[in-house]
């Protein structure tokens, strides 16, 4: 028999009634200190189909990378998520790194890697990185620590859930808000069962206005998404107890790519002192990769003779101008 999770006080705090707590069931506890191992924990299977920002409708320019989203595909093991959910349905993790809002009723955020070590390793390990760059088509890395594995959490009453789907369609009952992320890219997983689920699509906004829908994944099955330019919401998925994604978000590895992420959608989400220090880590980080960059520019065109070109330094100078003024301008 399933394990019942007993959740504290944090629940009295949602806004919004996501959860029904005797509800909550997580897989038999996972062995102690699990290490992940590719080999075993990764099941990757490339995606049948990548939509491109052009198939959609949008410039081709809009974004990092001419990948607009991926149809879902296998990429983590029925193991790894089991020990997955075992790692985040803990009082530590519910006392300490539960969230509601109007946005989103339930998240989990800031859990890796002090809560769950086993997640955060799983989206840092080269091997999980090559894969989701390769849907990418850009080499990407997690943009931070606060951003790896959040999770977001629908539970229903049985009693709800039949009602519901005998009077409405999936399509009704949407989990967030329309919106475009904050940072480049995102890597959502599903974490429940969903063999009896309907719904559970992700809704884009075309270019030209229309909204297409991208099939909810299975269990362990995940979409790549770039939802910095794009318009895109959740939606529910009918005919399960509980919808439980994992959502990780990414930038470019190369300092000198472009990169427009801010913090609008994430600032009403979070604990602001430790997304503030994290973010302010990353941005620094990026400016030193651009400044070496610089220097070493600089320093290969005055040895060959060509002199410091002008022009050029008041270009970079304007754009580090900018990055600093980006940094800040998201502290508020």
């Amino acid at each position: 028999m399933a394990e019942v999770i007993s959740i504290a006080s944090p629940i009295s705090a949602l806004k919004v009634k996501p959860i029904i707590q005797k509800q909550l069931h997580i897989a038999p506890p996972s062995p102690a200190h699990s290490t992940f191992d590719p080999s075993k924990h990764l099941n990757f299977v490339p995606p049948s189909n990548i939509l491109s920002l052009k198939d959609i409708g949008l410039p081709e320019d809009a974004g990092i990378s001419p990948v607009a989203v991926s149809e879902p595909f296998p990429l983590f093991t029925p193991e790894a998520i089991s020990i997955m959910r075992h790692e985040i349905f803990t009082d530590a993790v519910w006392q300490n790194c539960l969230i509601s809002t109007d946005f989103a009723g339930c998240q989990l955020r800031g859990h890796c890697p002090k809560y769950a070590p086993f997640m955060h390793s799983a989206w840092t390990h080269p091997t999980t990185l090559s894969l989701i760059s390769r849907i990418a088509t850009i080499d990407l890395i997690p943009m931070y620590d606060y951003e790896i594995g959040n999770i977001n959490i629908s539970v229903n009453d049985p009693a709800d859930v039949a009602k519901r789907s005998a009077t409405q369609s999936a399509s009704d009952l949407p989990v967030t808000k329309w919106h475009n992320d904050s940072y480049p890219f995102v890597c959502v997983v599903m974490m429940s069962d969903a063999t009896n689920m309907s719904g559970g699509e992700t809704a884009l906004q075309t270019g030209p206005g229309e909204i297409l829908k991208v099939r909810g994944p299975q269990m362990g099955h995940a979409i790549v998404l770039q939802g910095r330019c794009i318009t895109h919401q959740a939606l529910a998925a009918l005919g399960g107890t509980e919808r439980i994604t994992m959502v990780t978000s990414f930038r470019p590895r190369d300092a000198f790519v472009k990169d427009t992420s801010v913090l609008t959608t994430i600032r009403p989400l979070s604990d602001l002192s430790e997304l503030y220090f994290q973010w302010t880590r990353y941005r620094i980080e990026v400016l030193q990769e651009r400044l070496r960059g610089m220097q070493e520019v600089m320093g290969e065109e005055q040895e060959g003779g060509r002199g410091a070109d002008g022009e050029k330094i008041r270009g970079f100078l304007r754009g580090v101008e900018e990055w600093v003024r980006g940094t800040w301008g998201e502290i508020v």
